[in-house]
């Protein structure tokens, strides 16, 4: 049964201009088959009727069709009579992302640190100590809580582990956050572009999601977010003040100080996402968490973070730091979904966070190696795309196309077997087709292939119409 449907008109707007060479039933299947593998449309999801959609593109019905069962011919796509097309993704998905030969440019994630094994080991033998209990860690287990506020107090902001909430990963900390602090039809606010996951929970919980611009050369527009935020009152703001997904921008201590008085003022709920806030390569100063300069202002200010980008994908281990009132207001609704993080995870975190300061430099140097070759390969290969200014810390770049064809290129790019997600996935309004994020997390010659293959398929890509869309340049 379809979870929900888009109307003809929703699903034109995310279209955009589709149109390229060949047959138009073709382009037109294949930009939807895009929208569902980079996200932006989901499975089981009804399509509008053909007569609607051919009635909203001004194309024949007959192209509608043809469309559709191409969609249904390479598994996007399910039709029953009577009940219309619905969209879904095949097993085989390139979304999958199988172990294969594919270059992975989507997955900023670093692969697990060397010290890794060892702690796994160590884990499994102190697991029997956990046996004897439950198991089931709504808040976490004590050790792991410790260590966690240990380091927000190391980094300059004094926590308790009562004010520790440890989550299965960094994005059920988002969802359980906006599930608590948004009703149906609330504000809320997000940067943009802005990581994707975070919109999606935002919306999930029923936002309605203010943004203002972030930029690679000149970072926040902070007049732009002090009216979203003043004229809105949102009453939460999804923020990620270092090493920004996906631009790497920082903010400086005044903007830090603008936010939080911009806040303040209309009691909004500042979620600062600390994901890659330790990912540093090479910025010549830190800042103390978000919540370490909210004194002054009297802002209300809540923590998330991430040992998956740090230590492994594959630990799905997250933590929310907030006043203990709040987490037992998340506890008493999380059990609806999730009784808690595995305790043989947290036990692998806890003693890599033993170590972390190592760790980080590993880290560091990995990402500064595909930063390299990033920079060194698009400047011999795609002399007139955009690099960002400078990246000095974070997972990615936000690179600039000479031409709004990010989704084409993407589609361009897959056969060839690259992985890239288009700009519009980090924008809530169909933006960013002059953009696209490439990780610098792979292997060095794997950033090198990536670029090397985005050369050989721009021309294609370049050759195909201009997108007409609207950007988010103003507060939206």
């Amino acid at each position: 049964m379809p979870r929900g449907r888009i109307g003809a008109t929703a699903l034109a707007g995310l279209l955009g201009q589709w149109h390229g060479e060949g047959p138009a039933y073709e382009n037109l299947a294949e930009r939807i088959q895009l929208l569902l593998i980079d996200g932006r449309l989901s499975a089981d999801i009804r399509l509008p009727s053909e007569r609607e959609l051919s009635e909203r593109l001004t194309l024949s019905r007959t192209t509608i069709t043809a469309a559709y069962r191409r969609l249904r011919e390479h598994g996007y796509a399910l039709s029953v009579q009577g009940s219309g097309t619905t969209t879904k993704l095949p097993p085989t998905a390139p979304d999958s992302f199988t172990e294969g030969g594919e270059i992975d440019l989507v997955r900023a994630t670093l692969p697990a640190t060397r010290r890794l094994p060892e702690a796994a080991v160590e884990a499994t033998r102190r697991l029997a100590d956990h046996m004897t209990g439950p198991g089931y860690t709504l808040w976490g287990i004590e050790e792991l809580r410790a260590e966690i506020a240990a380091r927000y107090t190391d980094r300059g902001l004094p926590t308790d582990p009562d004010q520790i909430m440890v989550t299965t990963g960094g994005q059920s900390a988002i969802a359980l956050l906006a599930r608590t602090v948004i009703s149906r039809g609330d504000r809320a606010y997000a940067e943009s572009p802005s990581y994707p996951n975070a919109y999606d929970a935002l919306s999930l919980a029923g936002a309605r999601i203010i943004t203002s611009p972030v930029t690679t050369d000149s970072g926040w527009d902070m007049p732009a977010m002090e009216a979203a935020i003043a004229r809105t009152t949102p009453v939460m703001a999804y923020v990620m003040p270092d090493f920004h997904n996906p631009t790497s921008r920082s903010m400086s201590t005044e903007d830090r100080l603008r936010l939080l008085h911009a806040a303040a003022k209309v009691d909004t709920l500042l979620v600062a996402d600390d994901t890659t806030a330790e990912l540093n390569i090479d910025r010549p100063h830190t800042f103390p968490p978000l919540a370490a300069m909210a004194g002054e202002h009297q802002a209300r200010v809540v923590h998330i973070g991430s040992a998956s980008k740090m230590l492994w994908g594959g630990l799905r281990i997250g933590w929310i730091r907030a006043d203990p009132v709040l987490l037992t207001q998340i506890a008493s609704g999380r059990s609806a979904t999730d009784l808690g993080t595995p305790i043989w995870e947290q036990l692998v975190t806890t003693i890599l966070f033993r170590h972390l300061p190592e760790i980080l430099e590993e880290r560091a140097a990995q990402l500064a190696a595909g930063r390299a070759a990033l920079y060194h390969s698009m400047r011999e290969h795609l002399p007139d795309w955009e690099l960002p200014p400078r990246i000095d810390g974070g997972l990615s770049a936000w690179v600039g196309l000479p031409a709004p064809v990010s989704s084409q290129l993407t589609l361009a790019a897959r056969p060839h077997g690259l992985l890239v997600t288009a700009g519009p996935r980090f924008g809530v309004d169909g933006a960013y087709e002059r953009h696209l994020r490439l990780a610098i997390t792979p292997r060095p010659e794997l950033v090198r292939r990536g670029v090397e293959i985005l050369a050989e398929v721009w021309p294609r890509a370049a050759s195909t119409p201009a997108l007409a869309l609207t950007t988010s340049e103003a507060v939206v």
